[in-house]
């Protein structure tokens, strides 16, 4: 499974959402939108009526909210390749992954840093996807802690096929190193947005995991 880099978008607001989807609009294929409620995540981000993204983007919606019913629903309606939802939501997260999975789109299941994989062995079976959270709910940045590659050896051994993503902190230093590690989709948020250059990151990126391992 090859690896790719995926720009994410975190907004609060219709123009902030806006001005992000136009950073990366011409290079990004493959793309991670971040919704929050305000109560799972500190922050409150635009509404679900609020997404849309140009044509021809792979989105996957990575879902910070703990009213999974509320939420779900109205996401799985807007068709994207996959819905993420956190093991930690107060919801019932094993209902919702096999209610995203009856849809068509793909089951993604975001463990935080202090969840161990064999307390959610369950939902691991039936995701499509897991994403190693290592950043801070609902804003860009954070750090990201390479002990937690850790989780993937677990991970695979619930779930051999699983997808492997991970959100917070990726760089140039390091994406290389995470790749190594096992992970397929690294999702990069304000590395790309910030930049005064989103394309030239982007495309920096893409080489770091391309590179073949010297011995």
């Amino acid at each position: 499974m090859s690896a790719v880099i995926t720009p994410a978008i975190l907004a609060e607001n219709a123009a902030q959402y806006k001005e992000q989807v136009d950073r990366i609009t011409g290079f990004a294929e493959r793309v991670h939108i971040d919704i929050s409620d305000g109560e799972f995540a500190p922050t409150l981000t635009v509404s679900i009526p609020e997404l849309w993204a140009p044509e021809g983007w792979m989105v996957d919606i990575h879902a910070m909210v703990d009213k999974l019913d509320e939420y779900i629903p109205k996401l799985i309606a807007l068709r994207p390749n996959m819905i993420i939802v956190h093991a930690e939501a107060k919801g019932d997260v094993q209902t919702t992954l096999t209610q995203i999975r009856q849809a068509g789109i793909n089951a993604g299941l975001a463990l935080l840093r202090s969840t161990v994989p064999r307390t959610v062995e369950e939902m691991i079976k039936l995701a499509d996807h897991v994403m190693i959270f290592s950043g801070e709910l609902g804003r860009f940045g954070g750090n990201a802690s390479l002990m937690q590659l850790e989780k993937i050896r677990l991970i695979k051994s619930i779930n051999p096929g699983v997808e492997i993503g991970w959100d917070g902190g990726v760089s140039i230093d390091n994406a290389y190193s995470l790749v190594q590690g096992g992970v397929n989709v690294l999702n990069v948020g304000g590395v790309i947005q910030k930049a005064s250059d989103p394309h030239a990151i982007f495309s920096k990126l893409q080489q770091e995991i391309s590179k073949t391992s010297v011995l």
